[in-house]
């Protein structure tokens, strides 16, 4: 009499793999998602999703009531329906700082935050710094320095900087680098950029 072979479970295709881990993303996904309903509470229910949403968003000192679709960054609210467009869009993935903001003051990437989640908030862009007329410190800085080559990058580099001067940041040029490491600028003015935070650090 033949011995039973023990079969070995059949191996899952890669097809099947990849439809049930989508499967399993997408529900993720849904279920994480949140509206805002008009009596100012959140609501997990997607079929809720559907429709622009009103929102406050308290940018440079002056309430903007806006309807946006929930699915609207800070970045294209503040560019696209503010029309403030000193905020640049770079990588639109959080990875190269020329969106940065201040929200509430502190900084953060504005392409990769929600507009609805900061109804109410203070917002500052890199036009509530400064005018022309009156630099803000850091700006006259950087025109100083030469802290800028083609400029894309400069109000995102700007705005960290100042945030900067509130944060536990050591004295070294270092330790400044490491503190703007969230910011790229491509044409490579990173020596000036630092020298421009250092003369503003010293007299701030």
């Amino acid at each position: 009499m033949e011995e039973e072979k023990e079969l070995d479970p059949p191996d899952p295709s890669r097809r099947d793999f990849l439809r049930t881990m989508g499967s399993s993303t997408a529900a993720a996904v849904v279920s994480g998602c949140a509206s805002v309903r008009p009596d100012g509470q959140r609501s997990t229910d997607p079929h809720n999703m559907k429709g622009p949403v009103s929102v406050t968003l308290r940018i440079n000192g002056k309430d903007h009531h806006l309807r946006i679709d929930p699915r609207a960054t800070l970045l294209d609210c503040i560019r696209e329906s503010v029309a403030l467009t000193g905020t640049k869009k770079g990588c639109d993935h959080g990875q190269c700082g020329a969106c940065t903001v201040h929200v509430n003051g502190r900084r953060v990437n504005s392409c990769l935050s929600l507009g609805l989640m900061h109804d109410g908030e203070e917002i500052t862009t890199i036009e509530g710094l400064g005018t022309p007329e009156a630099l803000h410190p850091m700006q006259a800085a950087f025109l100083a320095h030469d802290g800028y080559q083609c400029g894309y990058c400069t109000s995102g580099q700007i705005m960290s900087a100042v945030a900067l001067l509130k944060e536990p940041c050591g004295p070294t040029d270092g330790e400044v680098k490491e503190f703007m490491s969230g910011n790229i600028c491509r044409c490579g003015a990173y020596q000036n950029i630092v020298a421009a935070i250092q003369e503003v650090r010293k007299h701030s």
